[in-house]
């Protein structure tokens, strides 16, 4: 379980996070909505651990990420945390499969392990036959998909979607918001989505509306 208590957070005199308590449970999936300057980020950064706030606490699965230093937190990302961004963050540099294969490579699996694993993903995700191609070389509907399949290659217990589809036309927004869903679903992980556009929230189990820095 994600778990936010008494969740503050201000920056100089601004408090931009006052008092937020939410949880999720393992399979569940969440929306998280909002104005822009409304929080969404500052909370999803926490959530993340890559920021702590200035009370309260943020547990997954009992452990608490604030009470942690930036090496643990960051052993928490790599190993039970899976990103989805809004501009896919693919290396130019590495090919689809190398791409999807990184957390694998940084959790130290071997080169024939995590190649194996992230063929296996490309195909379940409709790639298969790209797997030498170049970010470059992709739509943005397949940049997106691959980026998904690197999210969850290795298996994280929390999946965080920050605007996945706001560089998709419809069609492929469709397309990666049934897949975001299905892949949380089958995996039982945690999942929270945020997004501006009330079509893709409504993809989630739950919808949360972030106002002057609460629920």
């Amino acid at each position: 379980m994600l778990k936010l208590t008494d969740i503050k957070k201000s920056y100089g005199k601004k408090a931009i996070l006052d008092d937020v308590s939410f949880s999720v449970g393992a399979g569940e999936y969440v929306a998280i909505m909002g104005e822009s300057g409304s929080g969404k980020s500052t909370l999803l950064n926490l959530i993340a651990g890559l920021d702590i706030p200035d009370s309260g606490a943020v547990a997954i699965d009992g452990q608490n990420l604030t009470a942690l230093d930036d090496d643990l937190r960051t052993k928490v990302r790599a190993n039970s945390i899976g990103f989805v961004f809004q501009a896919f963050h693919l290396l130019p540099h590495l090919s689809i499969l190398h791409n999807v294969a990184l957390p694998l490579a940084i959790a130290g699996a071997s080169i024939l392990d995590r190649d194996e694993k992230a063929r296996a993903m490309l195909r379940s995700f409709g790639l298969a036959g790209r797997e030498a191609s170049l970010p470059r070389e992709l739509s943005g509907g397949e940049l997106q998909r691959a980026a998904i399949a690197r999210a969850l290659i290795h298996q994280p217990k929390l999946v965080l979607a920050d605007e996945p589809t706001g560089n998709l036309d419809s069609r492929n927004a469709e397309i990666v918001l049934n897949l975001l869903r299905q892949q949380i679903k089958e995996r039982g992980a945690m999942g929270i989505l945020v997004t501006h556009s009330l079509a893709a929230a409504q993809t989630t189990d739950r919808i949360l509306v972030l106002k002057d820095g609460a629920f």
